[in-house]
C-alpha cells in the first residue's frame, strides 16, 4: 500500500476563542492506492499519530504529524465505521455502526475486543446503530446509541453492561439521534444531540445537569487541553463553549461540516470533511489574540 496525499490547496484563516489558525483544506486525502472515500471521524494517538476512520477498505489510515501514510488497519473486520475514541490507555474504539457491534483495537491495529452481538440489532441495549464511544479515567466504557435506540450505555471497564439512560425524544435527557460523546476531567457526559440541535450534560449516573443550545446538528465535540469544549456542527462551523456553557466563539472551517474532530499536543485540530472525503487541518498560529 502506498499513500496518496493531497496537497493542500486552499489556506485562509480562522479565529477561535483567542487562538488563530492557519485552514489547509485537503490536507490530507487519506487515501491508500489511489482510493478516495468519505472520512467519517479522526483521533490522535499518544504518539501524535493520527487515525483516520474511512468509510473504506482499509476502515483506518494512520498518518504521519505532517500527513504521510504509514499503515492502514480494520479491513474487512468494520462493516460500516462511523465514530473512532483513542482512550487513555491509547486503546481504539470503533462503532461499527450499521453490524451494531463496538470494536476495541490497538494503536498499532490489532483486535483486542468487541461489544455487542455483530449484525444482531437490539431494541434497548445493546446495540441498535450505535455511533460513538468515550471511556472515563477509570475505565468505564459509555456508548451512544444513536440511530436506533436513542440511549446511552454504560459497561464497566471489562465490558459488563451497568446501565443505560435516556429515550427517543425531545424533553430534557430524551434523544432525537446522540451522534457523538465524551467524558470531560469533571466527570460529566456530554452528548452531541444531533437532531435535537444541542448538546446535553450528565452526571456518569445519567442525572440531567445542563444543555447548550444555538447549533445546528452537532456531530462530535472535542475537549481542548485547557478544558474548553469545541463542537462541529451543520452550519458549517466550530463553536468554543467553556465548562460553563458559556460560548467562547465561532468560526467556519469546515468545507461542509466537520463529521468529526480531534486535536493534538500542539494545537492543532483535524476535521473529518465526510463530504469532500479529505481532512482538514487547523494549525495553531497564536494562542492568545
Amino acid at each position: 500500500m502506498h499513500s496518496v496525499s493531497g496537497a493542500v490547496r486552499e489556506t485562509g484563516r480562522v479565529t477561535l476563542a483567542g487562538k488563530l489558525y492557519d485552514v489547509q483544506h485537503h490536507w490530507s486525502h487519506a487515501a491508500v492506492e489511489g482510493v478516495r472515500a468519505r472520512v467519517s471521524q479522526v483521533a490522535v494517538d499518544k504518539a501524535a499519530r493520527l487515525h483516520v476512520l474511512r468509510r473504506a477498505d482499509p476502515a483506518v489510515v494512520v498518518l504521519t504529524p505532517d500527513g504521510q501514510f504509514l499503515f492502514g488497519y480494520g479491513g474487512r473486520r468494520i462493516f460500516d465505521p462511523h465514530g473512532i475514541t483513542i482512550d487513555h490507555l491509547d486503546r481504539v474504539w470503533i462503532a461499527d455502526r450499521d453490524a451494531h457491534q463496538v470494536l476495541c483495537f490497538s494503536s498499532d491495529g490489532a483486535l483486542l475486543s468487541s461489544l455487542g452481538e455483530r449484525h444482531t440489532p437490539r431494541w434497548r441495549a445493546p446495540f441498535n446503530h450505535p455511533t460513538k464511544v468515550a471511556v472515563s479515567a477509570d475505565g468505564e466504557i459509555y456508548v451512544a446509541d444513536g440511530y436506533g435506540n436513542g440511549q446511552i450505555h454504560r459497561f464497566d471497564a471489562e465490558g459488563g453492561y451497568l446501565a443505560s439512560f435516556g429515550e427517543i425524544g425531545h424533553r430534557h435527557g430524551a434523544f432525537m439521534t446522540p451522534h457523538s460523546l465524551l467524558v470531560d476531567r469533571n466527570d460529566r457526559v456530554l452528548v452531541c444531540d444531533r437532531e435535537n440541535d444541542r448538546v446535553q450534560i450528565f452526571g456518569r449516573d445519567g442525572q440531567w445537569l445542563a444543555g447548550w443550545d444555538g447549533l445546528s446538528r452537532p456531530m462530535d465535540i472535542f475537549e481542548q487541553a485547557g478544558g474548553t469544549f469545541l463542537v462541529t456542527d451543520r452550519v458549517p462551523s466550530i463553536t468554543s463553549f467553556a465548562a460553563n456553557g458559556d460560548r467562547l466563539g465561532r468560526c467556519r472551517p469546515s468545507l461542509n461540516g466537520a463529521h468529526g474532530i480531534a486535536g493534538d499536543c500542539s494545537g492543532n485540530l483535524y476535521l473529518a470533511e465526510n463530504e469532500a472525503m479529505s481532512v482538514t487541518r487547523l494549525m495553531l498560529v497564536v494562542s492568545q489574540l
